[in-house]
């Protein structure tokens, strides 16, 4: 299947889905029938847009950081300089290196696939722009409304970059 088709089906199964979740969420909620379609139609198509840019910009972070690794040593925030010489500030600078020092050891060559950080950006993007969305539309049932479709934006994004990432292996 190619990407534009795959692209296209995607939104239209998403537009289809969150249209008729929307549409069964409000409507147990609200008895103003045309707030209740306004927000199926603002989460359908909200959610076909947004599977496509989504879809996008998931490919461009797969291909930067697919075949990538990261360090976990370099997850951990560090503290660079202690403001004021006190004892308490020394003795927890010092403690917070220990636990550095110990951490880098115990994490001696592991390291979190790219794989793993490519869907986490899209997903921030399309979580805010949902509810962002749909708390501008006063969308009666706010959160169940957008759960659902983070969620499975979530499971979409993963399956759909190792779906890339496997695409790639084979054609090299």
């Amino acid at each position: 299947m190619s990407s534009n088709l795959r692209l296209i089906l995607s939104a239209l199964i998403s537009f289809v889905f969150y249209f008729a979740w929307t549409y069964w969420a409000n409507n147990m909620v609200s008895e103003d029938s045309a707030l209740v379609l306004r927000s199926a139609l603002v989460q359908g198509t909200l959610s076909a847009t947004i599977t496509l840019l989504f879809t996008f910009a998931l490919e461009k972070s797969v291909k930067k950081f697919g075949q990538s690794s990261f360090s976990l040593v370099f997850v951990v925030p560090i503290i660079c300089t202690v403001h004021s010489k006190t004892k308490q500030n020394i003795a927890i600078f010092k403690t917070f290196n220990a636990a550095l020092n110990l951490s880098a050891q115990k994490a001696s060559g592991a390291a979190v696939p790219g794989t793993l950080l490519a869907p986490l950006l899209p997903l921030l993007v399309q979580a805010s722009i949902a509810i962002t969305v749909n708390w501008l539309n006063q969308t009666p049932n706010l959160w169940l409304t957008v759960a659902p479709s983070i969620f499975f934006t979530g499971v979409y994004g993963y399956i759909y970059t190792f779906t890339l990432l496997k695409e790639r292996e084979a054609s090299v």
